[in-house]
């Protein structure tokens, strides 16, 4: 069985050629700083949380923080350190038993990791989300201001996501994202993805003559790689959820690192460990964060080839006469998807109709809806400040 003893390492860079150095110097300098760790990461080859490996991940954060930065930690491992006071052998399978082990669990994770920064002469608050803390507009701002005073106070904030009561409908799926949005929440500098292995490769890791791919610039470079959706035995998320993390991160702004967990430290000074992604897009208000990463659509609106074609410009919006079919029932203002005729999902936006009055508009122009309506039926049933595009096109434009 592997062994996944977190042993912090450093790793020479002499080979580094200058432009990835350049690149992975704003890691370096960063302020403000989300680490994510995963549950594989934090348990040993029997499944049981490592203190060992825990102790070396803080004894690295400490020294992050004692040099002058912020540290916001997002860590897996609650239901992992329910498992052995359970007796269970395994991660439960259905939700209620996880839940259990979650409860059991967190008390002892974040107990040891306030044990562990103690020694350090810190202290560290316990913060547990759930999707709807940024689903809901006053409930994300209440997580902002908890956070951002709690990094005032000097405190490092240990968050996990609410596996206790959050259910299949509104739980994140996994801490990589849960960690991208955290960043966006608190303006981070950089995100470091903390896996079991050391990054990104250009095929399945464990297959003979698969290299790490040091550098990502854009998702352009790696449409063609390989990756899985599995995770550990122990966790959730596999490379899927971690790179769909990373484009959260990066096109609002955000650089990340994904590396080998032993390699955290490398990895805050900039050396060439893991894969470094280049941050490529501007951050987004919050209002745009939520539509895109975690409102819940209500229905979906069907576009024709000329719509599709200028809702990818990003800066037309979405007419009556542009859309083909509307499905789902919602109200105005709700959250729909926009997809085109080939089942292309191409952003989300916040409808300005019902359902209901939709179906009469679609195929006219704005000039014919006043004329049979009257004022206030002219306008755009998506406006462009209020339509977010998927990642999807997002990448066929960079």
């Amino acid at each position: 069985m592997k062994d996944n003893r977190l042993v912090v390492t450093s790793v020479n860079t002499s080979h580094t050629e200058a432009s990835t150095r350049n690149e992975r110097a704003e890691i370096k300098q960063a302020h403000r700083i989300v680490i994510k760790i995963g549950s594989s990461s934090l348990t040993g080859p029997d499944g049981r949380l490592s203190v060992e490996n825990l102790n070396a991940l803080v004894d690295v954060i400490a020294h992050r923080k004692a040099q002058g930065s912020e540290v916001i930690l997002v860590t897996s491992g609650a239901i992992a350190a329910g498992l052995a006071p359970l007796g269970l052998a395994a991660r439960p399978k259905d939700l209620a038993t996880a839940q259990a082990a979650a409860s059991v669990g967190q008390g002892l994770l974040v107990a040891r990791y306030a044990a562990a920064f103690a020694g350090h002469d810190m202290r560290v608050g316990q913060v547990l989300l759930t999707a709807e803390n940024t689903m809901r507009r006053g409930h994300y701002r209440n997580a902002q201001r908890a956070l951002e005073r709690l990094l005032a106070l000097g405190i490092i904030p240990i968050i996990n996501e609410n596996d206790t009561v959050a259910t299949h409908e509104i739980k994140f799926g996994d801490n990589d994202r849960l960690a991208a949005l955290v960043s966006h929440i608190v303006h981070a500098d950089a995100m470091i993805l903390l896996t079991d292995v050391d990054g990104l490769y250009d095929g399945p890791p464990k297959k003979a003559g698969s290299q790490r791919i040091p550098i990502v610039r854009s998702f352009q470079e790696i449409v063609d790689v390989e990756v899985t959706t599995k995770g550990s035995s122990v966790g959730t998320g596999g490379m899927v959820s971690k790179l769909e993390s990373v484009r959260i991160a990066t096109s609002t702004g955000i650089p990340v690192i994904l590396t080998l967990a032993a390699h955290v430290a490398s990895a805050l000074d900039g050396e060439d460990v893991g894969t470094c992604f280049v941050a490529h897009g501007k951050r987004m208000t919050r209002k745009r964060l939520w539509l895109a990463y975690a409102a819940k659509t209500r229905g979906t609106l069907i576009v024709d080839d000329g719509a599709a074609q200028a809702i990818r410009s990003g800066v037309a919006s979405l007419l009556p006469a542009g859309i083909t079919a509307v499905e789902g029932t919602f109200d105005a203002h709700d959250p729909v998807e926009v997809v085109d005729e080939h089942g292309t999902v191409l952003g989300r936006g916040l409808v300005a109709f019902d359902s209901a009055d939709l179906p009469q508009l679609l195929g006219c122009s704005t000039v014919q809806l006043k004329n049979s309506h009257g004022d206030g039926y002219d306008r755009a049933v998506v406006h462009r400040d209020d339509l977010v595009l998927s990642l999807g096109v997002l990448a066929e434009e960079s």
